[in-house]
């Protein structure tokens, strides 16, 4: 057997060992016999009794900030144990004593409490009972320090109960005040297991100070007495049943989903044929919405627009006057539609879109000139790209978690991933299958998300085919390769967030972020889209601005810790990013971004806020743009100050803060107009309220942490709270799924009030 002393620094330490024949209450019998000097490294030999015992006495030397343990083998030819041999370690402030033959200390449903120390590590025997395929060994302690080891091994010896060699065997966890490990009966052929406890010389690996042999400086923890109280309870774990309950209660919740959307699509399809056999209603001429001769600002007169041009006679009278005069677009699928290219098919383009684009008062039917079949397959490229995306990311990914399991699976070292020990459920090779499942909904509903959009999609062609006036002429265009795309992210963000929970770290992360990154873009995009339809950004661009993105955040991981230099260059990127983007918005990408732009800026600002003082000629985009950079150098500001460990997370923060700034923007400005809300998006703008702030408070309920050590992370761990299978972030997983849905059908059906009233009265902001 084994014991282990660290002595005082500077300390002579005396150590006595007593070997004695035990007979009950015999076991002090006999005289005392004097120490005998004995040296480390040699074997000794001798005959005891019940009235005569052996002493040896070794003394040496200990360094501050040196870590020494004797180890102390012994062995006897007795298997009597009836009459077991004692031995006893008496140090110069500890006594430790065991017995040989040892008879172990078994562990039952019921909490055990005792006390370990590094010169004495403890370990008990534990056996499955009959119906129990899983238990979880929950460990608790009221101290954080001294560090501790707990490690789950098969029954073998030796025993490996030393700080060096506790990892040897099994699975282990470093441990502060809480520790849980889940183990399984098919792993341990004997149906028995010892569960170690070891105590560690020192507190680095727990996040207590470094050892003044390495770091330089006073260790804040060596002092401290290293003896540690702990208390231990093996409790069945949740049986198979639960298992398929939880799949269940997955699977329906969503599927519901479903059923509501079958319900409300057959609920639209009665009210259209009541519609169709009754006689459509007629199309509004924009009194309520917006009439052409009344500008979105009252106090604005009539016939102040750049270029003095009259939209009934010029650019939009010219489209939309007269219905039949307008060239009839063919159906999506024409294979002979030009490709697009970095020239309108217009003439005089050029001069066309210096004075459309810069007239004070917009209206749909002048960003909408170009030929709907080319700008739908413009759109369209959003979603084949994300889908080529989606494939060469996620694969490597996959392999790379995959990797992470089989190295905690291979050398039991349960400090690799961060999970919420106290409710991490195994399934085959994964060791948290309920935080994977919850995941289902991301997939589900966005699988879901793609059929509404392909059923809108089928609905207008048809009407296209059919040259319907309402679907040619009215409302907002309809191109859904952005929706599409939206879909298949919201999917992706499934998968990638169950890559990212099956070994949950630092460095992987980002996994969990990035198509999150992407669906805030393209959601920003789509509303842009929607009364700008010739004017956004291509696919190319969009998707090339996210690679740089994802390249920062990966960039933060490594170097946003610490390294101000890192977080310099990223705040001034982030401001010249904001000034830029916000420059093309105002100016509707008339601005050139060029050589020359610094002293147009220049120019522009000392002619307009220098030499006199002039209201801007687009007010709405103008106090828009302003909140917005305010918000975003706030963002910069911050992140320069405090430099927050969690870059991703950073990053994410200000991708929905643009988000949301924006969709607010965008309501009011449309209520502003008094444009209406029907009921479906009503409806969707509450759920998604209600829904997103259900999540963020499961959300925020921290169970780890990969900011901190394992074991530090392990003192957020909580049970389970749904099913008995599920904790808070599962419930997050569950809700954030549902938020994203009902967010997308925002966008979706946000501005189907318009479908009937005319493109040359919907006004642009």
């Amino acid at each position: 057997m084994a014991g282990g002393a660290a002595p005082a620094p500077g300390a002579l330490l005396s150590a006595l060992l007593w070997a004695a024949a035990a007979a009950a209450a015999a076991a002090a019998a006999g005289p005392e016999g004097s120490p005998a000097p004995s040296a480390f490294g040699r074997v000794y030999r001798g005959n005891v009794n019940i009235s005569a015992e052996r002493v040896y006495a070794f003394a040496y030397r200990s360094q501050p900030g040196q870590v020494d343990a004797v180890r102390v083998y012994v062995n006897s030819s007795s298997e009597n144990l009836q009459y077991p041999v004692l031995f006893v370690v008496r140090q110069q402030k500890g006594v430790l004593s065991w017995q040989v033959p040892l008879i172990f200390r078994g562990l039952t449903n019921k909490a055990f409490n005792f006390t370990a120390s590094p010169s004495q590590p403890q370990y008990f025997l534990y056996r499955f009972p009959q119906d129990v395929d899983s238990v979880i060994i929950k460990v608790v302690s009221d101290a954080v320090y001294p560090c501790s080891v707990v490690s789950v091994q098969d029954i073998v010896c030796p025993v490996y109960d030393l700080d060096h060699n506790v990892e040897f065997n099994g699975v282990y966890q470093t441990m502060t005040k809480q520790a849980a490990i889940t183990v399984q009966r098919k792993d341990f052929p004997g149906e028995q297991f010892f569960v170690v406890f070891v105590i560690k010389p020192e507190d680095y690996a727990c996040g207590g100070s470094v050892p003044s042999s390495v770091h330089g400086n006073v260790n804040r923890t060596w002092n401290l007495q290293r003896t540690k109280n702990l208390q231990v309870t093996i409790v069945p774990s949740v049986k198979k049943s639960v298992y398929v309950q939880a799949m269940f209660f997955s699977f329906l919740s969503f599927l519901s989903f479903y059923l509501g959307s079958v319900v409300v699509a057959f609920v639209h399809y009665i009210r259209v044929q009541r519609k169709a056999s009754a006689g459509r209603l007629c199309p509004e001429d924009g009194s309520g919405i917006m009439t052409s001769s009344q500008p979105i600002t009252a106090s604005t007169p009539e016939g102040s627009s750049y270029g003095a041009i009259d939209e009934s006679s010029s650019s939009g009278g010219r489209q939309f006057s007269s219905p039949e005069g307008r060239p009839r677009a063919g159906s999506d699928t024409d294979s002979s539609v030009e490709e697009e290219s970095d020239f309108d098919t217009m003439p005089e383009i050029e001069s066309d879109k210096n004075i459309i684009r810069t007239k004070v008062f917009l209206y749909l039917s002048d960003l909408s000139r170009k030929d709907r079949r080319i700008v739908s397959k413009k759109y369209k490229i959003y979603f084949w790209n994300i889908i080529t995306i989606a494939v060469f990311y996620a694969l490597p990914v996959i392999q790379l978690v995959i990797t992470y399991q089989t190295v905690v699976n291979v050398t039991g070292n349960q400090d690799i991933c961060y999970y919420n020990f106290l409710c991490a459920h195994p399934l085959g090779v994964l060791s948290a299958f309920n935080n994977i499942l919850s995941n289902a909904g991301h997939m589900l509903l966005g699988f879901l998300f793609l059929l509404i959009v392909l059923r809108r999609d089928i609905l207008h062609r048809r009407a296209m085919e059919m040259k319907d006036v309402y679907t040619l002429d009215y409302g907002i265009p309809k191109h859904f390769g952005l929706f599409y795309a939206m879909g298949i992210a919201l999917m992706m963000e499934g998968v990638l967030s169950a890559c990212y929970h099956v070994c949950p770290n630092y460095s992987n992360f980002q996994f969990d972020t990035s198509f999150m990154y992407m669906i805030a873009g393209l959601c920003m995009l789509k509303l842009y889209q929607t009364r700008h339809p010739d004017i956004n950004a291509s696919a190319y661009s969009a998707y090339a601005s996210f690679a740089v993105v994802i390249c920062l955040a990966v960039l933060g991981v490594v170097f946003g810790k610490n390294d101000i230099w890192f977080w310099v260059i990223f705040s001034i990127i982030h401001v010249l990013a904001s000034l830029a983007l916000s420059t093309q918005i105002y100016y509707m990408g008339r601005f050139k971004i060029d050589l020359g732009m610094f002293r147009r800026a220049v120019m522009v600002l000392y002619t307009d806020c220098i030499q006199r003082c002039s209201r801007p000629m687009y007010m709405d985009r103008m106090v828009l743009l302003i909140v917005g950079n305010l918000v975003n150098w706030s963002f910069a500001i911050f992140g320069l100050v405090y430099r927050p460990r969690d870059f991703a997370s950073y990053i994410l923060g200000i991708f929905i803060c643009n988000l949301l700034l924006y969709l607010a923007f965008y309501i009011i400005m449309k209520l502003r107009s008094s444009e209406k809300l029907l009921p479906i998006p009503m409806f969707c703008i509450v759920a998604t309220a209600v829904v997103w702030a259900a999540a963020l408070y499961f959300f925020f309920q921290t169970l780890s942490s990969w900011e901190e050590t394992p074991a530090e992370s392990r003192e957020k761990n909580r049970p389970c709270i749904l099913l008995g299978f599920f904790d808070d972030h599962d419930i997050w997983h569950f809700l954030s799924a549902a938020a994203l849905f009902f967010s997308f059908l925002v966008l979706l059906t946000l501005d189907d009030d318009l479908d009937v009233v005319r493109r040359d009265k919907i006004p642009v902001f």
